[in-house]
């Protein structure tokens, strides 16, 4: 049984199959919101990253929101190989021992460790992602609008009730509620259109770095918003999944390039109050030029529990950390294959006939 499975969109079918897929054909790599599912991609990082990329020389743009964005600018560090590989050991060992006294930590005392996750990871070193030769990084936030401009207590549940139910009508009616808020490398312009939703663009810097990726991964309810960001806005910023969760994007690569996206399924969804909205998980125009690299749902069961590593884990295993990591270093070590087949199917020239449409 195969573990991986290669979807492509018409456009990038057709480019593959006169030149095959090639490191310098790349223009975009995006990277999904989903947690600890980002997990099985590490293996698939560290060859595109650390190897097979590294024999061009075009730049290239890296959105992710949320794990995505975290795994985006861990690649832009020297050494991504060895830098994925400290990703993977300190998120897979992650503990939350709860105080005496509480049943659960509250989202201000989990951003306040993940806060000093951030900093001891890149302390002394986001000038190695800001100042990459070749990677142009963009971090997705999602802004809050109106009622969602202040995180609270009320206003908090009574906004985002809001946001699901216009979103469920017309995802565009989401942006009434929260905005797209993309902050980028200096200088780096957006490889994606904006007309299909309210859109933002702010530099990146020393300054915002830790709050902009604490922000992307700010999930509502569970973490803490970042408040007034340097550089951009006043507001309440949170998780960059909810206005693109698989960052389902108008892209726009240059000279017709590939975006090519390690992702952990097949569907592209758009944002994260979509993910009940089957109808919505189609593939569009957008993804025309894009090839998917997906785990095959059959091997995904043969992981431990049946499934992807995912945050239901530190519920299950609350009583039980080492029995998680156990299962999710298992689930890494598995998703070797990923790697392992997809430089295999490289070096084939890319058969057409393994190519699923997307």
């Amino acid at each position: 049984m195969k573990a991986l499975r290669i979807y492509a969109g018409p456009a990038a079918r057709k480019h593959i199959e006169q030149h095959g897929l090639r490191p310098q054909d790349v223009r975009t790599i995006p990277g999904a919101a989903g947690g600890p599912k980002g997990l099985i991609l590490g293996p698939l990082d560290r060859f595109v990253f650390g190897r097979w990329l590294a024999q061009s020389s075009q730049p290239v743009h890296l959105v992710g929101a949320s794990i995505g964005a975290w795994r985006l600018a861990t690649a832009c560090l020297a050494d991504p190989q060895k830098a994925f590989e400290r990703f993977e050991h300190d998120y897979v060992r992650q503990q939350f021992e709860v105080p005496p006294g509480q049943k659960r930590l509250s989202p201000q005392q989990l951003s306040a460790r993940f806060a000093e996750s951030l900093a001891d990871f890149y302390g002394g070193r986001i000038g190695e992602v800001l100042g990459h030769a070749r990677y142009r990084l963009h971090v997705v936030t999602s802004r809050g609008r109106h009622i969602l401009g202040r995180e609270g207590r009320a206003r908090t549940p009574v906004g985002y009730l809001g946001a699901f139910a216009t979103n469920s009508l017309h995802r565009k009616g989401l942006g009434a509620w929260l905005e797209r808020c993309v902050f980028s490398t200096p200088g780096a312009a957006l490889p994606f259109g904006t007309k299909d939703f309210r859109t933002r663009q702010h530099a990146l810097s020393d300054e915002n770095f830790n709050l902009v990726l604490q922000a992307s991964c700010s999930i509502p309810f569970l973490l803490a918003a970042v408040h007034d960001i340097p550089g951009a806005p006043r507001g309440a910023y949170w998780d960059g999944g909810i206005t693109d969760y698989h960052l389902h994007l108008d892209y726009q690569p240059a000279d017709e390039g590939i975006v090519l996206y390690p992702h952990f399924q097949r569907a592209v969804v758009p944002g994260w109050l979509d993910k009940g909205l089957r109808w919505r998980h189609r593939s569009t125009s957008f993804l025309d030029r894009m090839v998917v690299l997906a785990p095959n749902a059959d091997w995904v069961r043969s992981l431990p529990n049946g499934k992807l590593p995912d945050r239901k884990d530190f519920i299950h295993f609350a009583n039980d950390a080492q029995a998680r990591i156990g299962a999710w270093s298992k689930a890494t070590r598995e998703a070797e294959r990923l790697s392992d087949e997809f430089e295999a199917w490289l070096a084939t020239g890319g058969r057409m006939r393994d190519i699923l449409p997307l």
